[in-house]
């Protein structure tokens, strides 16, 4: 119970994902457009989540991926859909800002 919790609070390690940036990684938002268009990550490609399966080929052949968006939720579909397609290489970066962050450590 209390490592829920804990999960919840604790500092969030951006190891993986500072090192995915720095080696770079495929930054793709996955909000909409009118999101996208109201600030992101420099480098990022707008994908929204419910283009990701049509998309598939622009994914292919990176080295890493990391998706990202508002809250983490839709990022975490945009993970699965990818992984469900053969792509290993996914990190959910939670937030844009997250991943912005990241990006200029």
């Amino acid at each position: 119970m209390f490592g829920i919790f804990k999960n919840l609070f604790a500092p969030t390690d951006n190891s993986e994902l500072r090192e995915a940036i720095k080696n770079g990684a495929f930054l793709v938002d996955v909000r909409t457009p009118a999101e996208f268009s109201a600030g992101s990550v420099t480098g990022a490609v707008n994908i929204p989540l419910d283009k990701v399966p049509s998309q598939l080929s622009k994914f292919k052949n990176k080295k890493s991926i990391v998706v990202f968006c508002r809250s983490g939720s839709r990022s975490g579909q945009a993970k699965s859909i990818l992984e469900q397609n053969g792509f290993q290489n996914v990190i959910n970066g939670g937030t844009w800002q997250n991943v912005n962050q990241a990006a200029n450590e």
